[in-house]
This record gives structure tokens, C-alpha cells and sequence, in this order.
């Protein structure tokens, strides 16, 4: 007879390793950092029945739902699914599970890399979000509190074990943590969400400032340790996280004990839960300021409660060695024939080398983060025959593979161009980034996504070559949240609208001078300008212009916006931010991009603050 924990459930399906019912093993292996239970999923089938049998109260259905990754969109009756994927980590089965599952149940056919690393699903019927999640699962992906007022998708950089100068390899510690946290009683229902980052070096490619809770690899006197930084995020109320604590051990437990004296505190704290808007960690250090916090967190850590948890990482570290797994140098390779500077481009902007001799990584640019059944199959592929299969996805919405000999850069080049992913320009102008908006976002007031698509056309339309210009970073949010994280980019856009009498015009409000590469996060200062959406590409174009026609020798374009001053940008759109009265003839810009009809401000609750 076979032991109770490992008899299949009721559909079939066998626990798997790894999972609370076998505790006793961890599978250590990218992608499967959350532990899989298959009686949530039963729990999702049950009250999802319920629900539509009008047997649940919809706001109990609706934390429910959240907790398990499965968020309402502003379109009734279907569904978003978040599936968290920790510090980005995929596996080529995964995506291969992706494929399927999006093929079968997602009308819209593809798959979106969000900023947060996760991958994201949309127009999912609700009785489809539960066969979607349970099948996903069976590949080791969990959307378990992918949604909700709970501890959301651990990000971080996604070279994270292979980047020349980092003190060590973050990686394990964040898997812990992910792991420590899950399913964690106090952060169930929390006053809002918590988002986490791990950042690899003090470049921070994490962006750690912009967080609740974050974490910087320090070493003391041979100890591992991170500085802990609390109370950072974008929104309406936008913070740059300080520093709680220099140091805090890791290999002990302290930083998963300081991390849970934090969101203690934070839970307590019911003045915030009125105004979900600003109920963030960040509104709390503001108000206190960060020594009064750190004083709370000291008292915290002084109680009894500590003595109830085991902080000790064995059985959760995340422990895996990539590089014993990483593939054989090739027996042959490909190099370009001719004409080779669109490869050289490719080389210059998307591949890296890693701190391991004779490796590289490769950074897959996706278009607006949205990636098609064939992609996320094809994108396998080329995992299990360049990189040993180790993907992570980005904060940029790319995806880094990892393990790539040098020799075979050209190769997987050839190879992620028959996919349509071989498109040079990593990190540059032409890729945007942007929140899904109106396409599926009930906070959402413009179509981010349709703006998104507009400005690449038309920076592929300059054909623009200066280096200085490409390095400039554009990104787009579809109302003033920070989910495209317009803050921090160079030329950031966030949707608004404009009242023409009884008419509305879809518009964006501009932000320049926004930073966060080398350690240092500066939020862009807001232009007095209203652009109408269908303006905005030449508005960006005109930018563009200006800076190179104006700059001075070797000036970059932050350097150049500090020294010209906002009001310059302004002076530069002022006729395109001028009213338009509604005729047939100005028809255009009162439709949104990628609309065909004449545009309203319909705007929902979003279920992020349930």
C-alpha cells in the first residue's frame, strides 16, 4: 500500500517532490523555487464552483482567488493569471508548459513578461484559470500569492551568480526567502502588498531603491551578509527605499528574521488600511522617518515571537550548482558571412560576458514583453541547446539566457531570429517598456500596450545609429501607478486624459530625467504638458532631435536634461500640447492606439488594493 502522502489526489495528479506533502525533499532547480500543493488547487476548483453556483459572497471569492495568482480584469467575466517566476528563474519545460496551457485556455494566444519577472496570462474564463493553474503546476510554476495584499514575486538581476565583481552568488538566499515566505501566515493579508528585490552587485540592476523591502550582498570579515533597505515604491506617492540596517547576516537567518520583525510591523498598522491607495510600507518609514522604524523594528525582534521560528536555511536554501549543468563547448559553430554589423550590433547590446571564462549571456529583447505559443516553444528549444537550459526573465521584460558558450553567440543569434527575437538593442530607445493598460488593467485609463507599439514604429522609422541617443530609455505607464515604470526612465509617459467639452481625448502626461542604472535611483520630474496620445510620438521624436541638435560634446541625455531644464522640454511640445477642438476632421485623436472607437475614461477598483 502506498504511503497516504504520495497517493495521487483526486484528478490523478501525484504529489510532487519538493512539496509540503514531501517535505523531506527539495527540488533545487530554476522555476521550481515555490513549493507546488495540490489540494490548492482543489480549494480554487471548489470556490470557484461555488462562486459561479452563487454559493461564495463575491469579496470572499475574490481574496480567494487573489491569494492563488487569478486577478479580475476591466473586461467581466474573464480573468488575468500571474505566475510567479522568483528572481525570473524558467526552465525550458516550463516554457514548453507555458505553451500549452496558453494555447488551450488563453484566447489571446501569448504570454507577458511583466516588470515584476513574473508571466502573466490575460482573458483567462474563470472556470479555465483553474485547469490553467493546476496544469501549470504540474510543471513545477506556482502562482500562489502572485496577486493580493501578501509578500508578491521575489525579483532580482537576473545574472545574479555569473556577473564579474559580486562577492557572492544571491541566488540561494533569495530562493530561501521566497520559500520562508510563502504561504506565510502574516502575510496573508496584509494592509497591501509587499514587493521584495534582491540586487547581485551595488550596480543594482534590481532596482532595490524602489522597493518595500530589498536587499544589497555585503561581506564582513568573510561573513556573508546584505544590507537591508525598507520603504521604497513608485505610484502616487513615490520613495526611494534608505537603509534600515549596513549589515545582516544571511547564512544564519537574521535577514529572514529582520524581514519578518518588518512585515510585523507592517500588518499592524491598521490606520493604513482605510486608504488601500497608500497603504504601503513606504507611507509608514515616511511618516516616521527610517530611525523611528528601525527603533520599532529593534522592539519587534526583542519579542517572544522570535523564539517561536526556526530562521535556519537548511531545507529551504536554494542550492544549485548552474555551472555543472552548463553545456560543452560546441564540436562546431557558425559565424556571419559578409555583412556582419547587425550581428556586431546584437554582440554590443545583448551579450555579456560572465565572471566564468568562456560564457556569456544573452539578453532575448521581447516586444512589449509579450511572447507567442510558438516563441515561448522555440525559446525552449534554444535553452536546451545554448544554455544548458538556465533562462531568468528581466525587469525590462526581456528574458537573459544564461550559459552560453562564446563560441555559439552567433548561432543562438541565427537561432532567436527565425523565432522574430533576434533584434539588436537590449536596454536602448527601442525597447520600450510598458504596463498592459486598458488591454486588461481596470486601473488602467490609456492603452499603454498601443502606445508602446506606436513609438517603436517610429523609432525604427529615425533608423537612429548615435549611440548616445540609443542609450536613452523609454517607458510607459497606462495611468499614474508605476507598473511600466515611467519614474525612473529617462522619458517616462504615464495615461491621463484631456476634457474637450463633452468629448475626451486619451493623453500622457510626460516625466523627464528619471535614473536608476549604477546604484542610483532618481525619479523624473513630471512636465507641464498634456499630451494627447496620437501627439506623443512626436513628441519623443522632437525630444530626441533636440537633444542631439543642442547637446554638448559627449553629453548624455541625463547630463543634458539637468543642464536645459524641464521647462526647455516643455517649450519643445508646447503647440502639440495645445487643445483640439472635436470635428471629423481631428477625429484621430480622440480614438486611443490600437482603438477603434471614440475614447472614454472607464476606470474600475483594482483588485491589487482588495
Amino acid at each position: 500500500m502506498e504511503p497516504a502522502s504520495l497517493q495521487a489526489d483526486q484528478h490523478g495528479h501525484q504529489p510532487r517532490e519538493g512539496s509540503l506533502e514531501r517535505p523531506e525533499i527539495v527540488e533545487n532547480v530554476p522555476g521550481h523555487v515555490i513549493p507546488i500543493l495540490a489540494r490548492e488547487f482543489d480549494d480554487f476548483d471548489t470556490e470557484s464552483t461555488r462562486y459561479l453556483e452563487g454559493r461564495l459572497e463575491p469579496e470572499d471569492f475574490i481574496k480567494f482567488r487573489l491569494r492563488q495568482g487569478v486577478y479580475g480584469q476591466r473586461q467581466p467575466d474573464v480573468q488575468m493569471v500571474r505566475v510567479k517566476l522568483p528572481l525570473g528563474g524558467v526552465t525550458p519545460d516550463q516554457l514548453d508548459a507555458f505553451a500549452a496551457g496558453i494555447e488551450r485556455y488563453v484566447p489571446l494566444r501569448k504570454g507577458h513578461i511583466t516588470t515584476r519577472q513574473n508571466i502573466q496570462m490575460h482573458h483567462v474564463p474563470l472556470p479555465d484559470a483553474a485547469r490553467l493553474i493546476r496544469q501549470l503546476g504540474d510543471a513545477g510554476l506556482s502562482s500562489r500569492e502572485g496577486c493580493g495584499n501578501t509578500m508578491r514575486n521575489v525579483t532580482g538581476d537576473p545574472r545574479a551568480g555569473v556577473l564579474p565583481g559580486e562577492l557572492f552568488d544571491v541566488t540561494p538566499y533569495a530562493g530561501a526567502y521566497v520559500r520562508y515566505f510563502v504561504r506565510h501566515p502574516t502575510t496573508q493579508s496584509m494592509p497591501r502588498k509587499v514587493k521584495t528585490a534582491f540586487a547581485a552587485t551595488d550596480a543594482d540592476n534590481a532596482i532595490t531603491r524602489i522597493h518595500d523591502i530589498a536587499f544589497l550582498p555585503r561581506l564582513r570579515d568573510g561573513v556573508r551578509g546584505v544590507e537591508v533597505r525598507v520603504g521604497g515604491g513608485t505610484s502616487i506617492m513615490p520613495r526611494t527605499a534608505p537603509t534600515l540596517y549596513e549589515f545582516v547576516e544571511l547564512d544564519n537567518g537574521d535577514y529572514l528574521k529582520v524581514t519578518e520583525a518588518v512585515v510585523r510591523i507592517f500588518d499592524r498598522q491598521d490606520w493604513l488600511r482605510p486608504n488601500r491607495a497608500r497603504a504601503r510600507i513606504k507611507v509608514l518609514v515616511d511618516k516616521i522617518g527610517i530611525d523611528a522604524f528601525r527603533e520599532l523594528v529593534e522592539q519587534e525582534l526583542a519579542g517572544d515571537w522570535v523564539g517561536e521560528r526556526d530562521f535556519s536555511l537548511e531545507g529551504i536554501l536554494f542550492d544549485h550548482d548552474e555551472e555543472s549543468h552548463a553545456p560543452a563547448p560546441p564540436h562546431a559553430t557558425r559565424s556571419p558571412n559578409g555583412d556582419q554589423r547587425e550581428f556586431d550590433h546584437f554582440v554590443a547590446t545583448n551579450v555579456q560576458g560572465q565572471r566564468q571564462h568562456g560564457f556569456v549571456t544573452v539578453e532575448v529583447k521581447v516586444d512589449r514583453g509579450d511572447l507567442t505559443v510558438e516563441q515561448l516553444r522555440g525559446l525552449a528549444q534554444v535553452m536546451r541547446d545554448y544554455s544548458g537550459g538556465y533562462a531568468r526573465t528581466t525587469v525590462g521584460q526581456n528574458l537573459v539566457l544564461r550559459w552560453v558558450r562564446e563560441q555559439a553567440a552567433y548561432d543562438v543569434w541565427r537561432a532567436l531570429c527565425e523565432l522574430g527575437l533576434g533584434e539588436p538593442g537590449a536596454g536602448e530607445i527601442t525597447d520600450v517598456v510598458s504596463c498592459p493598460g486598458t488591454d486588461s488593467c481596470k486601473l488602467g485609463i490609456t492603452s499603454s500596450m498601443g502606445l508602446n507599439r506606436a513609438l517603436r514604429d517610429r523609432l525604427a522609422e529615425l533608423r537612429i545609429t548615435d549611440e548616445s541617443t540609443r542609450r536613452i530609455q523609454v517607458k510607459m505607464s497606462g495611468c499614474p501607478n508605476g507598473c511600466g515604470q515611467h519614474h525612473i526612465a529617462q522619458i517616462g509617459f504615464y495615461g491621463a486624459s484631456i476634457k474637450v467639452g463633452e468629448h475626451t481625448i486619451p493623453a500622457y502626461i510626460p516625466h523627464i530625467g528619471g535614473r536608476f542604472a549604477g546604484g542610483e535611483v532618481v525619479y523624473g520630474t513630471r512636465l507641464k504638458s498634456r499630451l494627447p496620445a496620437k501627439r506623443v510620438p512626436d513628441a519623443l521624436e522632437r525630444w530626441v532631435r533636440f537633444y542631439e541638435a543642442e547637446r554638448d560634446e559627449g553629453e548624455e541625455f541625463l547630463a543634458f536634461a539637468d543642464r536645459v531644464g524641464t521647462a526647455a522640454f516643455e517649450q519643445q511640445v508646447a503647440d502639440l500640447a495645445m487643445p483640439v477642438q472635436f470635428s471629423l476632421q481631428n477625429l484621430d485623436v480622440f480614438v486611443d492606439w490600437s482603438r477603434s472607437s471614440p475614447f472614454a475614461v472607464v476606470r474600475g477598483e483594482g483588485e491589487c488594493a482588495v
